[in-house]
């Protein structure tokens, strides 16, 4: 026996050393050499190959002696069936595998390497139980020996076959197992700079797969729950990002239901596969992972500087936000913002440009819930209007004391960019939300307009200058006009809440035709419930009413309670918006719409006679002689009147009343066309020099119109009252001169300009004495007005007496406010008061034991 083994030794040797190492075409045959090293290494008993692991000789047949012809398939289901039946080999087996895979890799034996890979991936498809976990380690093992690699051919094998691994569902989770390498590598693939360019997209098509494949591995997995973790999701977002910025077509709408990159085409598509990774990667996104999702793709637009232009930007955030679940839209939104505010000192286009995104990402959000971040979106936005206004101005002024005229223009021609961006953003924002919360928006944005005179405006008008805050008032109405456009409320008490309707008045006494325009289409807004206003544009004599199908409904019973309140109030600003001397034509048409819609809207018989009343009183005030406008202001007043009239008679169907206005527009064509809104609002209109006020046919009679209303209905006998507009300071708030402002200033003179006692003293003479002992002249003074007080009580309206008495009341809490404030002083308190002497402060410290309590708070 010993001499036949020695003798099959000899033998054995002389034909390995017969065996070239290398063949033809560079292939080496493995198996049969693999196999006599294990003679020669196994000694005596493992001399015969039948004595060798049997996993090892079911490994080697599987490799054909020329690689060409493939993987040998009667050999692999051996294989596959020796690993299903005995699973405790499978590390072993995969561990030898990876030990030939090693060896061919170093000496380039690409075919056996590519066997190699077949027979790995078909185990790892056939075997499902707990013994594969070692299996999958050197699995994983080879992967990333091929990866590393510089062929272009074995990082796609690799990227496949980990693909491959990625769909495979396993049973147990794995505590050990990390993709760190995998990561970083299929990362540098997307980025790849090969000089071939399909070579080049091969190799970013696999690192995208790979990338995907590691999303899928992981996502699912809690104990895998660090892919979320920034260092890997700054490797992740940013590769996907870069190949989606190269593709050609960027026009791709982010909306869920069409994916670009479905479909055979997009499958060698860099930019469609890293869409469609990008959309599974944020879909799987939880509640936490959010910043760490978003923030890496606002770090990748600025490195790249794709905010000017932002179509890509757009693209992105479109994508992001159809992808992610509704409930997360507002970590967006923060992120977004927070970003802004870290680039409030960059160019305009910058700012203009994440401005225009965050308009993309609020506009989706506004569809669903957007949490608590409505108002805190609202107040950045508002505070970046506020900033840019003070780069225009600061432009502005450098502008004029330096020579750079034309630089300057254009810095504040972008910063116009950013700001009707801010404007476009803050009204569709709004315009999107339901009615309760733009309700709180309307709100909030009339809460920041800066108003002159007011103590709780909350932008600084000092420092910003007239014209700043002029621009900063026209910006937000302009924003509030879009907030309010399609707002139905069932009440307009809910709609024009007194903390939004007084500074919204206040600003309507502006003097700029401009903001009381703004203001006027605001109302509209809010009061045109039923969509008439397209109908009613355009001052003019309507001939027939019924053809324009106005929809109306029968006011409800909390309208009239709101007129009731804030009729007055209405009135009288229509009344002062109508005698400002810089009205042009598009004041008057807003005007005239503003009265047409609070007809249809919020009139009863009641408010149809005030409307009337105030008609009146307009048409009173373009005759009078006493104030001092200019001939188109009175012209068009008498336009307004004759065009309101017209459309409110036929509105309450009324013949008489009817015919009785027919008449009055009749005789003004033919005597008087400058009296109409038809002539005065054409260009070149000739004015006459002064009205006539005894061609009494010209102009409505307040006796006849009472006649036509004369019946069940209408209270007719308050015609015959005139119209005062209701006495309260805003005049004085918002700068501008009417009698209110003779009033407040009359009180302020007597009140600051108190003579001297010794000019008080009266020389008493016999005239006097007469004067005092007369009273007849007094008597009947004092009965006069005793007569014009109880005739105004019994037949003025009760809102006008409630207005004046509401007057007056304020006028004395005013002043007993500032007695109380002249004459209160804090208590002692035994921390110490100041007291100033000399020009010094000084702190007085007083015992408790000497401090006075009141009775209630000693026991």
């Amino acid at each position: 026996m010993p001499s036949f083994c020695v003798h099959l030794r000899r033998r054995v040797l002389r034909r390995y050393r017969q065996v070239p190492r290398t063949e033809a075409d560079g292939a080496f045959n493995y198996s049969r050499a693999s196999n006599r090293r294990g003679l020669l290494n196994s000694g005596v008993c493992g001399c015969c190959g039948p004595l060798r692991p049997r996993y090892k000789r079911l490994v080697d047949n599987i490799f054909p002696e020329d690689p060409k012809d493939g993987l040998s398939k009667s050999d692999m289901e051996k294989l596959t069936f020796y690993a299903v039946s005995a699973p405790e080999k499978l590390d072993r087996i995969g561990a030898y595998l990876a030990e030939r895979l090693s060896r061919d890799v170093v000496r380039h034996r690409y075919g056996y390497v590519v066997i190699a890979m077949e027979a790995l991936d078909q185990l790892l498809m056939a075997c499902h139980s707990q013994s594969i976990k070692p299996f999958v380690e050197s699995f994983l093992h080879m992967v990333a020996k091929l990866l590393e690699s510089r062929e272009p051919d074995l990082q796609v094998l690799g990227t496949n076959s980990f693909v491959k691994f990625a769909n495979i569902e396993e049973d147990t989770p794995s505590y050990h197992r990390r993709y760190d390498f995998f990561v970083s590598q299929f990362s540098a693939m997307c980025h790849s700079t090969h000089e071939d360019p399909e070579t080049r997209t091969r190799i970013r098509v696999a690192g995208i797969k790979g990338l995907q494949g590691v999303v899928r591995k992981t996502v699912n997995d809690e104990l895998q729950a660090i892919i979320w973790e920034p260092q890997h999701m700054d490797k992740l977002i940013p590769s996907m990002l870069f190949n989606m910025q190269d593709s050609d077509d960027l026009d791709r709408a982010g909306h869920p239901s069409t994916p670009s990159g479905a479909g055979q085409d997009g499958e060698e598509n860099p930019a469609a596969l890293a869409e469609s990774c990008f959309r599974e990667l944020l879909g799987r996104a939880a509640y936490g992972n959010m910043n760490n999702a978003v923030r890496p793709v606002l770090v990748h637009l600025d490195n790249h500087h794709l905010w000017d232009p932002n179509e890509f930007a757009v693209s992105c955030f479109r994508i992001i936000m159809y992808s992610i679940q509704a409930q997360h839209s507002h970590h967006v939104i923060q992120q977004v913002l927070s970003h802004l505010d870290t680039h409030n000192k960059t160019t305009p286009r910058v700012r203009a440009g994440i401005v225009q995104v965050l308009l993309e990402t609020v506009a989706i959000a506004a569809k669903g819930s957007v949490g608590p971040t409505v108002l805190e979106v609202f107040n950045t936005l508002l505070k970046h209007l506020r900033m840019s206004v003070d780069f225009e101005l600061g432009e502005s002024s450098r502008r004029n004391s330096s020579s750079s005229v034309s630089s300057g223009r254009a810095k504040e021609s972008e910063e116009r960019i950013v700001q009707n961006a801010i404007i476009q953003t803050i009204g569709f924002f709004g315009g999107n939300l339901p009615d309760y919360q733009r309700a709180e928006v309307m709100m909030f944005i009339m809460g920041k307009v800066p108003v002159y005179g007011t103590p709780c405006h909350t932008l600084d008008t000092v420092k910003i200058g007239h014209q700043g805050t002029k621009r900063i008032q026209t910006m937000l109405l302009s924003s509030l006009i879009m907030v309010t456009s399609g707002f139905k409320s069932k009440s307009m008490a809910a709609a024009l809440p007194p903390p939004f309707l007084d500074p919204l008045f206040s600003i309507s006494l502006m003097e700029d035709s401009e903001l009381r325009q703004l203001v006027l289409e605001i109302l509209h807004n809010i009061i045109d419930r039923h969509d008439n206003r397209a109908k009613l544009r355009g001052i003019r004599i309507i001939p027939n009413v019924a053809a324009l199908k106005i929809k109306r409904e029968k006011i409800s019973k909390q309208d009239v309670a709101f007129m009731k309140k804030h009729g007055q109030q209405l009135y009288r600003h229509i009344y002062l918006g109508c005698k400002e001397e810089d009205n042009v034509h598009k004041n008057f048409e807003l005007l005239f719409t503003t009265l047409a819609i609070m007809t249809i809207e919020l009139a009863n018989e009641e408010v149809v006679i005030d409307l009337i009343r105030l008609a009146i009183a307009l048409q009173d005030m373009a005759l009078a002689s006493e104030e001092n406008m200019p001939m188109f202001i009175r012209c068009g007043i008498m336009a307004l009147v004759a065009a309101y009239l017209n459309f409110l008679s036929q509105m309450i169907a009324n013949p008489p009343f009817c015919q009785h206005v027919s008449k009055v527009i009749e005789l003004r064509n033919m005597d008087a066309p400058y009296l109409l809104p038809e002539h005065i609002f054409r260009d070149k209109c000739p004015l006459p020099e002064s009205l006539d006020k005894e061609d009494r046919l010209l102009y409505f009679q307040t006796s006849n119109m009472a006649e036509c209303l004369a019946g069940p209905g209408y209270n007719a006998e308050r015609l015959s009252i005139p119209y005062v507009p209701q006495v309260t300071d805003e005049d004085r708030l918002t700068r501008r001169k009417s009698f209110v402002d003779t009033i407040s200033l009359q009180v302020d003179i007597m009140s600051n300009s108190i003579p001297d006692k010794s000019q008080l003293a009266e020389e008493i003479t016999f005239e006097t004495l007469k004067k005092a002992i007369d009273t007849t002249g007094l008597e009947e003074q004092e009965r006069e007005k005793r007569r014009q007080v109880m005739e105004k009580f019994q037949k003025a309206p009760f809102e006008e007496i409630a207005a004046h008495c509401e007057s007056k009341a304020n006028m004395l809490h005013d002043r007993l406010a500032q007695i109380f404030e002249l004459t209160i002083r804090p208590p002692p308190s035994p921390s110490g008061v100041v007291s100033i002497s000399a020009g010094h402060t000084q702190h007085q410290s007083v015992p408790v034991y000497e401090m006075k309590f009141p009775d209630l708070c000693v026991y």
